[in-house]
């Protein structure tokens, strides 16, 4: 089985998931995280990292966020592994809990470029 990240994901992107992950398997958007599901090897570590309760194990998904299985398997070729912590995106305490953002996920494999002096 895998986890699955989730709608309060998106434009938020915390990433306290990535530096515990043992297998590198989170990939980054620019707005959003995903898990790819060939790498994950169901640690659980990255469900208590997530601040903002994003990250699922598959079959436990809450209802209506089932639709991010798919998108996390579908997304995460094509976005670059992560594999260390960077600054979260800069309103993520402001869409922290809002609801129906999946129209607001950007698929595009272009990753805005971190803060300044910040690693990535």
């Amino acid at each position: 089985m895998t986890h699955v990240v989730t709608e309060n994901c998106i434009n938020c992107k915390h990433t306290d998931c990535v530096e515990v992950c043992p297998v590198d398997c989170f990939h980054e958007g620019p707005n959003f995280l995903v898990i790819d599901p060939v790498e994950c090897i169901d640690c659980t570590l990255c469900v208590d990292e997530c601040p903002v309760g994003a990250i699922y194990p598959e079959g436990d998904v809450p209802a209506g966020q089932e639709p991010f299985i798919e998108i996390n398997a579908e997304l995460a070729p094509l976005w670059p592994v992560i594999t260390r912590k960077i600054p979260a995106m800069p309103d993520a305490g402001k869409w922290d809990g809002v609801p129906n953002k999946l129209a607001l996920l950007i698929r595009d494999a272009v990753v805005p470029d971190p803060e300044p002096g910040s690693e990535k």
